[in-house]
């Protein structure tokens, strides 16, 4: 099964005093398009939390490359670049949807925590949350 790139439209509400896109958005785009991406691949962040296992962000980077104006629509293409069972690491791409020109490229950092806040490995805490995860991992072809 092939992942849906996300599509956000650009808000005037995102704009900064020089018309273009504040740089402290693209992180809630990468957490939109991360939400629909577990949504996708069929487990659905409400899902984790219902079984007591919570996912908090523990990096993220960006890298700007062109600007995003105001009614632009970005496609935010997004991989798993790593998952270890404790930790994983998801990749973004952000592209303008008219011309495919690269706006930015970026990672979040995440690990496993139970409802207690202790560190968990989902490989023995939860199996099926585990090979839905392992089963997405970016593999070089």
């Amino acid at each position: 099964m092939d992942i849906a790139p996300y599509c956000h439209k650009a808000h005037f509400y995102e704009t900064d005093k020089m018309g273009i896109i504040h740089h402290s958005n693209y992180f809630r785009w990468f957490e939109e398009a991360r939400v629909d991406f577990m949504d996708q691949i069929g487990l659905p962040y409400i899902v984790m939390e219902e079984a007591g296992i919570h996912s908090p962000l523990i990096g993220v980077a960006c890298d700007y490359k062109s600007m995003v104006r105001f009614n632009d629509r970005v496609i935010i293409h997004i991989k798993m670049s790593s998952y270890t069972g404790v930790k994983m690491a998801i990749s973004y791409e952000a592209r303008d949807a008219v011309t495919n020109e690269l706006r930015a490229v970026g990672e979040t950092r995440h690990c496993f925590l139970n409802s207690n806040g202790k560190i968990v490995n989902l490989r023995k805490v939860n199996k099926e949350m585990h090979d839905i995860l392992q089963a997405w991992v970016y593999k070089e072809e």
